[in-house]
């Protein structure tokens, strides 16, 4: 309690100031140059509270959008034998909607300036992964060969990173992400799950 007030910022705005720090830090000096220490110096709190909210410089771009796949995730496994393009889809849906910009917008948007091209393009194989995987389980659970799964799953991640990384870039807020995930996933009607 004593180091929260030496820090003088709220425990509840700490997540959002050390983000908002870290991503002002990325553009001005380059993302390998900025260090977690930093980071923590620029928001005011300590370095171990950085690690309160944060694995590591990379989570702070990530952090939203892996929560968002963490749930996603739990929704396909639960489907079990039930999935189908519909649940399927509503179960990847809410990664997409209500999905405000944040520090992965501004990366996406800005990652030439903050130095980040190979880091987002390392990072974001990770999360195709992650989606692709729970995908082509939910397929596999419901009868669908094991190739077919993977192409499904791999298609589903790709349309779902895709329209974020378009939808930032060109400008969060200036157009509908659940538009562009529809888009996605029309382009991939062919497939046994498109729409």
């Amino acid at each position: 309690m004593a180091s929260e007030a030496r820090a003088g910022r709220p425990r509840a705005s700490s997540r959002e100031t050390l983000a908002e720090a870290a991503c002002e830090l990325f553009l001005e000096q380059g993302y390998e140059q900025t260090s977690i220490v930093d980071i923590a110096q620029r928001a005011g709190v300590s370095r171990s509270s950085f690690f309160n909210y944060f694995s590591s410089k990379s989570d702070v771009l990530w952090s939203g959008l892996d929560a968002r796949i963490a749930a996603a995730s739990v929704r396909l496994a639960a489907l079990g034998r039930n999935a189908d393009g519909p649940s399927v889809r509503a179960a990847l849906e809410p990664i997409v909607h209500g999905f405000a910009p944040d520090p992965l917008a501004l990366a996406l948007r800005n990652a030439s300036a903050m130095g980040l091209e190979d880091e987002l393009l390392r990072d974001r194989g990770l999360r195709h992964a992650r989606i692709a995987s729970a995908v082509s389980a939910a397929a596999r659970s419901a009868g669908i060969d094991e190739i077919r799964a993977d192409i499904l799953g791999s298609a589903l991640a790709t349309a779902v990173l895709s329209s974020i990384r378009v939808w930032a870039e060109e400008g969060a807020g200036q157009a509908s992400l659940e538009a562009h995930f529809d888009a996605a996933l029309r382009s991939i009607h062919d497939l046994p799950w498109g729409s």
